[in-house]
């Protein structure tokens, strides 16, 4: 794995994100497509937790001490245990800006890191930094994908009698 790059794929990310949580109305950004879905809002808050609690302390905890348990994390109960939905969107996308670029300076300020190094989880089996950098970049991607199909249902229902199938296939 070419670590350097995914490392720099977490930081154009933040771009990214940034870009594409930028201007968007205040409706769209607690709308959710039914009740057991996410808002844009909890998305962004669940990526400043995992970024936090997640990813970035779990590879920090694998390459510094292997044999240290992890914390529990709960995301699915965090959304409604941490009120997400009643957060501040400009500063839950700013904390989570800034969390990124925290994560990225850590990441790039390693010196020669063993990404071979493993936690062995008791249920999910070993687990190396490098494994879990990769699914960090993976975990972008998703969210990144779950943003877009909010906004596409979102502009959906705006006029339900306008097709968006000139469009393409989503």
């Amino acid at each position: 794995m070419n670590h350097g790059f995914v490392i720099e794929e977490l930081s154009h990310n933040a771009m990214a994100f940034r870009a594409l949580l930028a201007h968007t109305p205040a409706a769209q950004v607690k709308w959710r497509p039914s009740p057991d879905k996410w808002s844009i809002l909890e998305v962004v808050n669940h990526l400043c937790d995992e970024e936090k609690e997640d990813f970035g302390f779990r590879v920090r905890s694998v390459l510094e001490n292997p044999e240290k348990t992890w914390p529990a994390i709960a995301p699915q109960e965090w959304v409604t245990e941490r009120g997400y939905a009643r957060r501040n969107y400009d500063e839950s996308v700013a904390r989570f800006i800034e969390a990124r670029a925290e994560s990225v300076a850590w990441l790039k300020g390693l010196i020669a890191p063993n990404w071979k190094s493993t936690y062995h989880h008791p249920q999910a089996g070993p687990m190396s930094a490098e494994m879990i950098l990769a699914n960090w970049l993976a975990h972008d991607y998703l969210h990144m994908r779950q943003i877009v199909v909010l906004k596409f249902r979102y502009l959906a229902k705006q006029d339900e009698s306008i097709s968006l199938e000139y469009a393409g296939t989503f």
